[in-house]
């Protein structure tokens, strides 16, 4: 056994905007098995990861959700941590970057990058939006391509011909938030003088952190000329206040990867480790961050050079992988193959797809396809019809003669196979090559299967006098299945323990090819369930999105927003007079106010979004039309008991219905 390693892994951190998918899977799988892998060798290997939480995204979630920015991310959090725990992903630590000990590292970092003469500030002119009060990022933008014309193209590039220009250069740009007309607004932004480790990091990614093929793409870039890189976001932003400056705060993509920091800091002081080993300029330990090919120039360029200017340590290695495809195409939803982790997990065992993945997973950045068919295929004949297969012709014939396995090992040459296979399959994990990992054990599964039906115990236990050597041929098949589980353990861990319940013994790699000879084993239960097509269909038509309502029709047609609905639908919706005997602004908010609506001895409170066009004290004593039977919505300001009827364009053609004259509070509207 080789000296034991110290060992610090992560994974991307997953945005707290959206649920975990099967293409988020890919990559934290194939960590999962190498730190199982590790850890299995006797290695001191932890694994650590956060969730991705703050931006101007997640900001506006939580406002259209009525709820604060803290809470949408601890809902998401939990969220993530229950699917990623039910698909076994053993995290030693899982944290959040919005956190005190992200928020001190930030800190830390971004002084000693100023300290140092790494950061830069400058004026900038961007799209902002009037209404909102926001500046706007490129997707934030929509409008008429000023090349091809097609309308309704993103706010940097072109889908239909793919022209790339800057935001402001579409025909008829509009707010994707507000609807309004984005303004060009001047700024005050920091900058990290990215340019001035060029030299750095044309050594650096040619030192062996990165695979070849990445290397040569940032080689690439880094000829192409590298921009400082802006780090600042300004108010209103959800993130970190950058120290000494005013409204300004880090961009999302500067506290990100301090979150691996931040996250190893919180486990060390929890398991009274020193954090310095893992990411003092001097340390010999390793860092290993798995992560996709989209996100490279973070991880490869931005990253190391701060760490570097900030004397820390950077990565050992970073391992891109490639994007997941399902049947050959990208992920979609009206296809029903963009599948969240929790809609799989409904219909199929987790270990299903560790495995499958595993058998694609190369240390290669190419894309996985995920192929429905050969994914029933393969997993049936591999897991069930290969391996537990072997225990499960071999174990009755140990118990019919007490459950003692036989001393001696019938077939040397051929268990000499399986030992002389431990270590190649160990540097196949080591090199996450798994899939070619997967096809040697499945390859010595075919050769236990094949002694086993040569053999062919269940004739030979027929005949009288030859119990010894029925029960050796099955020894040796029980070692082998063995062999071969120990190898699987860090992809299957569940079936493993189950293994590991029937063999009376721990799997582990040291052990691997030790034989067990004269060794008791308890009885053998059914390990593994065949994959059933059926549950297949029915996780991609619980995927499927839901079908467009049908194109409306006459004067519905003019408005995009219409869609025609039953009468019974309407019927629903209890309409009612009420008097406003309150109102007024509510602190921090743009459009709303607060108003008290008596329904006639009922009193309601109502947040509406029509401060652009009234006076709140010209509202009081005003009738005015709700809906009465709105189920309550939380929001940030409070409790919503219902909605008041406004039409108009918006901003100051807004206009609250008012009744006739006569209209007593809590009448029906009919």
């Amino acid at each position: 056994m080789t000296e034991q390693r110290k060992i610090l892994v992560t994974s991307a951190l997953p945005y707290a905007n959206g649920s975990i998918h099967l293409g988020h899977m890919v990559e934290t799988v194939q960590t999962d098995i190498w730190v199982r892998f590790q850890k299995m060798r006797g290695h001191d290997c932890i694994y650590v990861c956060a969730d991705d939480a703050h931006g101007t995204a997640i900001m506006l979630t939580a406002e259209k959700l009525g709820i604060t920015p803290e809470q949408q991310i601890a809902n998401m959090q939990a969220e993530h941590q229950k699917d990623f725990a039910d698909f076994l992903i053993g995290f030693d630590n899982y944290h959040s970057t919005h956190s005190p000990e992200n928020k001190a590292l930030s800190e830390l970092i971004y002084n000693r990058l100023k300290a140092n003469g790494h950061i830069a500030e400058r004026m900038i002119t961007q799209a902002y939006d009037p209404e909102k009060g926001l500046f706007l990022a490129d997707r934030y933008i929509k409008g008429t391509c000023p090349k091809c014309k097609t309308p309704d193209q993103y706010g940097d590039n072109c889908e239909a011909c793919g022209a790339t220009y800057a935001p402001m250069d579409l025909i008829d740009p509009k707010s994707a938030i507000s609807g309004a007309t984005p303004v060009a607004k001047e700024s005050k932004h920091l900058f990290f003088k990215l340019p001035e480790f060029t030299e750095y990091l044309r050594e650096w990614t040619r030192a062996g952190h990165l695979q070849e093929e990445v290397a040569n793409k940032l080689a690439e870039w880094l000829d192409g000329g590298l921009q400082e890189w802006d780090i600042s976001r300004d108010a209103p932003y959800f993130g970190f206040e950058i120290p000494g400056e005013k409204d300004k705060y880090f961009y999302v993509w500067l506290d990100a990867p301090i979150g691996y920091m931040a996250s190893c800091l919180q486990y060390c002081e929890r398991e009274g480790r020193n954090f310095d080993t893992y990411w003092a300029p001097d340390s010999e330990a390793e860092v290993y961050h798995f992560i996709g090919k989209d996100i490279i120039n973070f991880h490869a360029l931005f990253w190391p050079a701060m760490l570097s200017s900030a004397q820390y340590r950077t990565p050992t290695k970073v391992c891109a992988h490639g994007f997941l495809t399902v049947n050959g195409k990208k992920m979609s939803k009206s296809r029903g193959t963009f599948v969240n982790a929790r809609t799989y997990l409904d219909h199929l065992d987790p270990e299903y797809l560790r495995y499958y993945y595993a058998s694609k997973l190369t240390a290669g950045v190419d894309d996985l396809d995920l192929n429905l068919d050969d994914f029933v295929a393969r997993v049936n004949s591999d897991l069930v019809g290969k391996v537990v297969n072997i225990a499960s012709r071999t174990a009755k014939f140990v118990q019919q003669q007490g459950g003692v396995l036989a001393p001696e090992v019938a077939d040397t040459a051929l268990w000499q196979k399986f030992v002389d296979a431990s270590e190649p399959v160990a540097q196949l994990f080591e090199a996450r090559e798994f899939s070619r990992a997967m096809r040697d054990i499945m390859a010595l599964a075919d050769v236990a299967n094949e002694y086993i039906a040569t053999q062919a115990p269940w004739s030979m236990a027929k005949e009288p006098g030859r119990e010894k050597e029925v029960l050796a041929v099955c020894t040796l098949g029980i070692n082998m299945f063995a062999a071969l589980m120990t190898w699987l353990k860090p992809v299957l861990p569940k079936t493993a323990a189950a293994a590991e319940e029937f063999l009376s013994t721990e799997l582990t790699w040291r052990n691997a090819t030790l034989f067990l000879g004269g060794h008791k084993i308890n009885t053998f239960k059914p390990l593994m369930q065949r994959v059933e097509l059926d549950k297949v269909n029915q996780m991609i038509e619980a995927g499927k999105a839901p079908a467009p309502a049908a194109a409306p029709t006459g004067w519905l047609a003019k408005d995009p927003l219409a869609a025609e609905i039953d009468y019974a639908d309407f019927a629903k919706v209890d309409l009612r007079i009420a008097q406003i005997i309150a109102a007024e602004p509510v602190a921090g908010a743009d459009k709303l106010l607060q108003l008290t609506l008596d329904l006639g001895g009922e009193t309601r409170n109502v947040f509406a979004g029509i401060k652009s066009a009234y006076d709140p004290a010209t509202l009081v004593g005003k009738h005015t039309v709700m809906v009465a039977n709105l189920k309550p919505r939380k929001m940030k300001f409070g409790m919503s008991e219902g909605m008041v009827l406004a039409a108009g364009p918006g901003g100051k053609d807004l206009f609250l219905l008012e009744p006739d004259a006569g209209a007593q509070s809590g009448m029906k509207v009919m």
